[in-house]
């Protein structure tokens, strides 16, 4: 089986990084095989070994391409429960200046929104071109997405640390009280 994965030409020297090590990385993790097209950044992801850590490759390599490091998108394998979601922030958005201006909500003064985001849920949280991208566990990403969204529809943002705060109380209380999932930073 085979399944096709389009990254920004910028990413492309990320996915493959120095001398081929992350692709090698990739396809020894996984169980899969890259053919990097760096032309047009399609990556074909073919199927080689275990299934199941195969059919995270697409995500890995799609992760890698909205800009997680390579380590980040790699911890989609140590758990099966762990995913990848992303949002796309132009759908949100009317026009070039709402899309910058959204993105900035997102990113918050220096940053701060989206570290806090990561801080209170434990979840990793990119946000690269006009996407905002999550990886977690279910809950992790379920709660990023949910703080993402109410930003994105203009919930000031005293309201949704409240929310991102309350969520993280809950998560401590199921025994979830991780920093950077897993094991923590």
């Amino acid at each position: 089986m085979q399944q096709h994965v389009k990254i920004p030409q910028d990413r492309i020297g990320v996915l493959i990084g120095e001398g081929g090590e992350t692709m090698r990385r990739i396809e020894n993790r996984a169980g899969v095989r890259l053919d990097i097209d760096s032309e047009n950044g399609s990556v074909a992801i073919e199927q080689v070994g275990d299934p199941v850590d195969a059919l995270k490759g697409p995500d890995i390599v799609q992760a890698i391409g909205r800009g997680f490091p390579p380590e980040d998108a790699l911890t989609l394998l140590d758990d099966e429960m762990r995913m990848f979601d992303l949002i796309d922030i132009d759908a949100a958005a009317r026009n070039k200046r709402d899309r910058k201006r959204k993105k900035g909500r997102l990113i918050g003064e220096d940053g701060r929104t989206r570290e806090l985001m990561e801080e209170l849920t434990g979840a990793s949280v990119v946000i690269y071109g006009s996407t905002l991208g999550v990886i977690g566990g279910p809950e992790q990403v379920q709660i990023v997405r949910e703080a993402a969204e109410r930003l994105l529809d203009g919930a000031p943002h005293g309201s949704v640390y409240a929310f991102l705060e309350r969520k993280h109380n809950e998560l401590k209380r199921k025994g979830m009280d991780y920093h950077r999932y897993p094991g923590g930073t």
